[in-house]
């Protein structure tokens, strides 16, 4: 079955740093765009980063300049390296695998989340 694993979460102060992973197996990794979204308490889950299949990679205003996403095809990982963090980043983080198979038919899978605490 399909699994997107999560980790490198944490508590980290302000403007201070952290790289989150996300395993995938269970699917052709090398086809699917990958993305990374949040959800803050209250609030609606956002997209935070995209990666598409060729690497083209795509940012929430929010995070541009201070967050990087990348993919390891060989290795099936997508990352999020988080820089100059602020407390407005603090939410759960989710890994999520897209494919757009057809006009109304995708594969559309979500990892459990890690929490990212930012704090002093």
């Amino acid at each position: 079955q399909v699994q997107l694993v999560e980790s490198g979460g944490g508590l980290v102060q302000p403007g201070g740093s952290l790289r989150l992973s996300c395993a995938a197996s269970g699917i052709i990794f090398s086809i699917y765009a990958m993305g990374w979204y949040r959800q803050a308490p209250g609030k609606q889950r956002e997209l935070v980063a995209v990666i598409t299949s060729g690497g083209f990679t795509n940012y929430a205003d929010s995070v541009k300049g201070r967050f990087t996403m990348s993919r390891d095809n060989a290795q099936n990982m997508v990352y999020l390296q988080m820089n100059s963090l602020k407390p407005e980043d603090t939410a759960v983080y989710y890994c999520n695998a897209f494919l757009q198979i057809a006009a109304t038919t995708k594969n559309d899978y979500w990892g459990q989340g890690t929490q990212v605490t930012v704090s002093s």
